[in-house]
């Protein structure tokens, strides 16, 4: 079954058919320049998805699929949330956006136990501008004092999920994807794209 997924960070399709696994073909659009960036003015993840995947598939056939995901640090206020993406500033670097965090939970001297934190991720579904449904994907943690490890991208270095000791960035991809906020979601998107009936 093929899909396009509507970004253009090569990172997350990756990350994205590795989840889906081989039953899948996952493209995205940077083999699509003709279609227009998207605005992302939603006031949640789920929104910013949705507005991706509809925007997407009024000018492009076939199943299209949208991610929105972030971030969410307790003693910041859930921040950045939403702005995960662009936190920083438009020009930041992850560097430069994980560098902030650590900063900012240093001024508010977070503990330990204040440290607290999760990834957030919806994906939604859509076909000819219709929605076909949302997919969301949750995984606890807690942030880092520093940086560890370099796989992954965001901020994967810092963030340490519930019941691991290593950060996403030190882990092997097969170990992230299965325990992911973005693998929980796409899994559950998975169920819901073998159940489609197929379009001729």
């Amino acid at each position: 079954m093929e899909l396009i997924a509507a970004t253009r960070n090569a990172h997350k399709t990756r990350e994205i058919q590795h989840i889906l696994g081989p039953e899948f073909r996952v493209r995205d659009l940077l083999v699509h320049p003709e279609v227009s960036k998207i605005r992302e003015s939603g006031t949640s993840f789920e929104e910013n998805a949705k507005l991706k995947a509809l925007a997407a598939s009024k000018q492009l056939p076939g199943l299209v699929i949208a991610d929105d995901s972030g971030l969410e640090v307790d003693a910041l206020g859930g921040a950045p949330g939403i702005y995960s993406a662009r936190y920083g500033g438009s020009n930041a670097t992850d560097s430069d956006r994980i560098k902030k965090i650590l900063g900012e939970l240093g001024r508010v001297c977070a503990t330990p136990d204040g440290r607290h934190a999760r990834f957030r991720c919806v994906v939604a579904l859509a076909r000819d501008g219709k929605l076909l449904g949302t997919f969301e994907g949750i995984v606890e943690g807690k942030i880092a004092d520093e940086i560890r490890g370099d796989s992954g991208f965001g901020y994967d270095p810092i963030f340490i999920p519930e019941g691991f000791d290593q950060t996403f960035g030190e882990m092997p991809a097969e170990v992230k994807n299965t325990i992911s906020h973005r693998a929980k979601g796409i899994r559950s998107l998975a169920v819901k794209l073998r159940q489609l009936e197929p379009v001729n």
